[in-house]
């Protein structure tokens, strides 16, 4: 049985996905390629050649998802558009059908109970877009807004709130600077101005949204910065990465202002990218909500070599994740209580938009499939933001990450973070013991709230 868990009476619970992990259909109904096409197609890109070209083949099985999405009695659903599918060349008119995907998928999901959170950028951008200089040129951005215009005005009167951009952070630096990702550019610092554009997309979006009268989020990747020792160097090191992860892309909206990241040799104009007027722009739509993604802190020492002011250091004694990642669930609280203490009165109310783990589970003989390690992860970080509740955060919902086993980025089909098993070849879904464990979760709280 779940443990109570002290939440507001009104707490959201939702999943979260993303178009090109679970979409599939890559080629139909007027879809152009994205980022993600060309650098699955790259030999030695992604993990035993894999990609996303079928997926969890929801594109046209998204209502049997939405009916495994009710089974979990959930008030929310995360996922995000595919910007190919609206506009195939990232310019130009809206692809009917594409919006049509999207209006039935929201349709079903408002007929079933649970209220639609679309993300408008998830990674999968138009390859057009990119072969013209991709999130390093000004006129993305641009190009950004006029696609969350088309969108916005197809289903923003049944959708109230959108999140622009996820992750902008990891996009930049998996995709810009160290090439691990699409569009596998490996440019280093000189991949900021990817920072600064993706801003002013989110700008130009929000203040486009506001005007429809529609509520405005932004997923941030954000991780708690813990010094390697109490060293000074290790203390600036520590320093300098905070800025660059968790502030690059939170003080401009909720500050105006960009961090000191002197330590990279960088000054306020991010390698020239900002102009007059860019931060008034990208700060001057509030947000109504602070989407955090969150999945382990992060452990910084002092430089081992000079390309960068900072190293990361292993975080030792604990448990971890099958893709090696540091289970620390107390580091969400340690987060959340850090965010309000660094921006007072301008943080909005914050929503959990990602958060799980990568468990190698399979279905036994007898077809279930025991996950016990996600389980016990996703309960002791529930416990860590109900302590961050009861210090006094805002906290208003969370969505795990993720509905389904997907395409996992560079990764392949090789980590597993979903509530629900799926078999990629035949694309048979099974729920986990993890997806009971979260269902009885919410029906818990669902019948406290009505008590």
């Amino acid at each position: 049985m779940p443990n109570r868990l002290d939440l507001p009476s009104d707490f959201r619970w939702g999943v979260s996905t993303a178009s090109y992990q679970i979409e599939g259909a890559v080629d139909e109904d007027g879809r152009g390629p994205s980022v993600w096409d060309t650098f699955a197609a790259r030999p030695g890109a992604v993990r035993d050649g894999h990609t996303g070209a079928v997926a969890c083949d929801h594109y046209h099985r998204y209502a049997e998802d939405v009916a495994l999405m009710q089974g979990l009695g959930l008030d929310g659903y995360r996922f995000s558009i595919a910007w190919p599918r609206i506009r195939p060349t990232g310019a130009g008119p809206a692809n009917p059908a594409g919006l049509d995907f999207y209006d039935r998928l929201v349709d079903a999901l408002l007929a079933a109970g649970i209220t639609p959170l679309p993300t408008l950028f998830h990674w999968d951008l138009p390859q057009a877009l990119e072969d013209a200089g991709g999130w390093l040129n000004r006129d993305t951005a641009y190009r950004f807004a006029e696609y969350t215009a088309l969108v916005a005005d197809r289903l923003g009167d049944r959708v109230p709130a959108w999140i622009t951009l996820n992750e902008p952070f990891v996009h930049m630096v998996y995709g810009y600077a160290m090439g691990i990702h699409a569009p596998g550019r490996a440019l280093m610092l000189d991949a900021l101005p990817a920072a600064h554009h993706q801003l002013l997309g989110h700008g130009l979006a929000a203040a486009l949204l506001r005007e429809r009268g529609l509520d405005v989020m932004i997923a941030n990747n954000l991780t708690p910065v813990r010094p390697a020792s109490s060293s000074a160097a290790d203390e600036a090191a520590a320093a300098a990465y905070d800025a660059l992860h968790n502030r690059l892309f939170t003080d401009p909206i909720l500050l105006g202002s960009y961090p000191d990241l002197s330590a990279f040799g960088v000054g306020p104009e991010l390698g020239g990218s900002v102009r007059d007027g860019d931060l008034k722009l990208i700060a001057g739509t509030s947000l109504d909500g602070l989407g955090v993604n969150y999945y382990n802190p992060t452990r910084i020492a002092a430089p081992t070599d000079p390309g960068l002011p900072f190293a990361e250091a292993p975080i030792e004694g604990v448990p971890r994740t099958a893709f090696g990642w540091p289970v620390v669930p107390d580091g969400l609280r340690e987060l959340l209580t850090g965010l309000r203490d660094r921006y007072g009165a301008a943080l909005p109310p914050i929503t959990i938009t990602e958060n799980g783990c990568s468990v190698a589970d399979e279905p036994a003989a007898d077809g279930t499939v025991s996950d016990p390690d996600r389980i016990d992860y996703l309960a002791g970080h529930l416990e860590a933001l109900a302590a961050a509740v009861a210090e006094g955060v805002d906290v208003r919902g969370y969505f795990t990450w993720s509905l389904l086993d997907n395409f996992e980025w560079a990764e392949g089909y090789h980590q597993r973070f979903g509530l629900v098993h799926v078999d990629f070849e035949t694309q048979r879904r099974t729920p986990k013991a993890s997806y009971a464990w979260y269902r009885d979760m919410i029906a818990a709280h669902r019948a406290r709230r009505a008590g």
